[in-house]
């Protein structure tokens, strides 16, 4: 095994916040790609050093790659809700990095043509990804979105699975699947959904109050 020399937590955040606080995307870009790899910008992150803990979660959100994502994931355990943010924006930009190369980009096409509503186009977009890489979780999760946003339910549950089968982390699925259930009516399922993201990601509160309107339904009708 190849041993990974770790980072000065305080040399790294020396080198790296002259760039931040400028503003200097560009400039950080090329640092962070020419001195460090992901695997040693990660090694921060087991750091006891809060302040560099963040600034290496902001450089995994640029330049991380997939082999971060468990490191980031026990990140949104942290009890500084600003880490957790930061966490949960590196790992969503690092899945939309986890395809190849083709598929990336169509996907970013995609998602910017959801952004302006034409859904047609962003599922067509969508699907030459997954076509262009079928282990790309993102893509499924993006068509769920797509479906999801044309109330086509069971469609978008079909995909959050295939997103969380190729990504059994993936917070963003497992709520998405839960806000279909709920819009089918389907309450315990959408409650097994809405747990399994928080397992993940505790800090998405708006799920755990969900989670305590629908129990309360369950229980009323059920009597469990």
């Amino acid at each position: 095994m190849t041993h990974i020399a770790p980072l000065n937590p305080v040399e790294f955040i020396g080198l790296v916040e002259p760039l931040l606080e400028k503003q200097d995307v560009s400039g950080l870009l090329i640092m962070l790609r020419s001195r460090w790899s992901s695997d040693q910008i990660k090694s921060i992150l087991s750091s006891s050093h809060a302040d560099a803990r963040k600034v290496a979660t902001l450089a995994l959100g640029l330049v991380g790659a997939r082999c971060c994502i468990p490191s980031l994931i026990q990140q949104l355990h942290d009890v500084d809700p600003m880490a957790n943010e930061m966490a949960e924006h590196a790992l969503w930009s690092i899945w939309f990095r986890c395809g190849s190369e083709d598929a990336n980009g169509l996907l970013t096409r995609g998602a910017a043509a959801m952004d302006r509503r034409e859904y047609e186009q962003a599922e067509a977009l969508i699907e030459s990804a997954i076509e262009a890489d079928p282990t790309f979780a993102e893509a499924y999760n993006q068509r769920a979105i797509v479906h999801y946003l044309q109330e086509r339910f069971e469609p978008s549950i079909a995909d959050c699975k295939e997103a969380i089968h190729r990504m059994p982390c993936h917070f963003g699925a497992w709520a998405g699947m839960g806000h279909c259930h709920a819009h089918l009516g389907q309450l315990p399922d959408a409650i097994r959904c809405y747990r399994k993201a928080m397992e993940i990601n505790p800090h998405l509160k708006c799920l755990d109050v969900a989670v305590q309107e629908m129990q309360g339904h369950v229980d009323g009708k059920w009597g469990k």
